[in-house]
C-alpha cells in the first residue's frame, strides 16, 4: 500500500472521533503515505498530527458561495485543481468515512483504486468499489471507526482518539493562563451546539460556575466559536465574577491546548468537549438528545445521561422544547462526579 487517503469533510466532533483510525493506520502500513482530505475550517485539527503525511483542504463553503452566485467556471476550475492534487498522490486506497454524496464525489475523483464508503447514503455508494456498515458497540466512543478497523484488519492496540496542536498554539495557551489569573488552575465549560436541543441550560451554567469555584478553586473558563458570543455573555453575567469568557477568542487548535491544560471539562456533544477526551483531560459530558456514546475508553472521562422512552430524539424533540433529559442533569449531580473524577 502506497498511499491511503482518508476523507472525514466535516465537524469537529466527528473528526476526533475518526482520529482514532490514524495510528491503527500507519501500524498498519508504515510506509504508506497517509492523506487527510477535511473542509478547511476543520482542517487545521489535523495538520500537527504525526502520523499524517499531508492534509488538505477542501473549500467546500467557498464552492458553495460559487454555485450560490452562479460562478460556475470558477467553481469546476477549483474542482479541478483538487482533482488534480488529489491524483498526484496516486492513492491505492480511499476510505470516505462520512458516507454522503460530497464526500463520496470527492473519493471519486481521487482516482483511488479501491474506495471504501462507510455507511455510504446519498447515491454516494454507487461511487464506492465496496460499502461497509456503522457498526460496533454504539454505547462505546467511536464505535464505527472501530468497527471499520477490525474490518480493515487494522491494529486495535493503536486505536486511540488524538488531537495535537503545534508550538504556537501552546505559547497562547500559556499567554492566555498568565494574562486571566488561571495559574491555579481552571474549568474549561463547552456549552454551545448548532442545536438547542443538545444545550444545558444557560442559568445552570451561570450557577456551576459559582460551584466549580467554589467547591474545587478552579476558574471556569468559556471557551466557543464568534456565533456563541451573545449566549457567553448571559452566562459570564450569571456567573458573576467567577467566570472567564475566551468565546470567539481562540482559533480550534489554541482551543485545544487551553482544554489540554485544564483541570476538568464539562460539555455538552459538541466538538470541543470530545477533544477533551482525545486529549485525556478530566471531563463530564451531558448528553440528552442525543447519546454518541456512553463508554469514553478513559478512567477520569465520564457521560451523565438521564435517558426517557423519547431518548434519543437526535433531530426530532417531540417534548416542544421542554427538553426535560437535559433538565434531568442537576448541578449538584456534576459537581459530585467532578469530585470523583478528579479525586480519581
Amino acid at each position: 500500500m502506497k498511499a491511503i487517503l482518508i476523507v472525514r469533510l466535516s465537524a469537529i466532533g466527528d473528526l476526533v472521533f475518526a482520529s482514532s483510525l490514524i495510528p491503527a493506520l500507519r501500524r498498519r502500513w508504515p510506509e504508506a503515505k497517509l492523506v487527510w482530505l477535511a473542509q478547511a475550517e476543520c482542517a487545521a485539527l489535523l495538520q500537527h498530527h504525526p502520523d499524517l503525511d499531508a492534509v488538505i483542504a477542501c473549500p467546500v463553503r467557498h464552492w458553495q458561495g460559487l454555485w450560490r452566485s452562479g460562478q460556475v467556471r470558477e467553481l469546476w476550475s477549483g474542482i479541478a485543481t483538487l482533482r488534480a492534487t488529489l491524483r498526484a498522490y496516486a492513492f491505492d486506497l480511499a476510505l470516505d468515512l462520512q458516507g454522503l454524496f460530497k464526500s463520496g464525489l470527492l473519493t471519486w475523483l481521487s482516482g483511488a483504486h479501491q474506495r471504501i464508503g462507510l455507511g455510504s447514503r446519498e447515491g454516494s455508494q454507487y461511487l464506492m468499489t465496496e460499502v461497509l456498515p456503522r457498526g460496533g458497540d454504539c454505547l462505546q466512543i467511536a464505535s464505527e471507526y472501530r468497527f471499520l478497523a477490525e474490518q480493515l484488519g487494522l491494529p486495535l492496540e493503536t486505536f486511540q482518539l488524538a488531537v495535537h496542536y503545534g508550538p504556537a498554539e501552546a505559547a497562547f495557551a500559556e499567554a492566555a493562563i498568565g494574562q486571566h489569573g488561571l495559574e491555579n488552575g481552571y474549568a474549561v465549560f463547552c456549552p454551545f451546539t448548532t442545536r438547542p436541543q443538545k444545550h444545558w441550560f444557560e442559568e445552570r451554567w451561570g450557577r456551576l460556575a459559582q460551584g466549580i469555584h467554589a467547591e474545587f478553586g478552579l476558574v471556569p473558563v468559556l471557551l466557543g466559536g464568534s456565533q456563541d458570543k451573545a449566549a457567553a455573555r448571559r452566562i459570564a453575567e450569571s456567573a458573576d465574577e467567577s467566570l472567564v469568557d475566551l468565546v470567539g477568542q481562540t482559533s480550534l487548535t489554541e482551543a485545544a491546548a487551553l482544554i489540554d491544560r485544564a483541570a476538568l471539562l464539562v460539555g455538552v456533544d459538541t466538538g470541543l468537549a470530545h477533544m477533551g477526551i482525545a486529549l485525556n483531560t478530566p471531563s463530564l459530558l451531558l448528553f440528552g438528545s442525543t447519546r454518541p456514546y456512553l463508554e469514553t475508553g478513559r478512567a477520569n472521562a465520564r457521560v451523565l445521561y438521564h435517558p426517557l422512552p423519547c431518548s434519543p430524539c437526535r433531530r426530532r424533540p417531540s417534548c416542544n422544547g421542554r427538553f426535560e433529559c437535559m433538565r434531568a442533569i442537576e448541578g449538584n449531580e456534576i459537581l459530585q462526579a467532578a469530585s470523583e473524577i478528579l479525586g480519581a
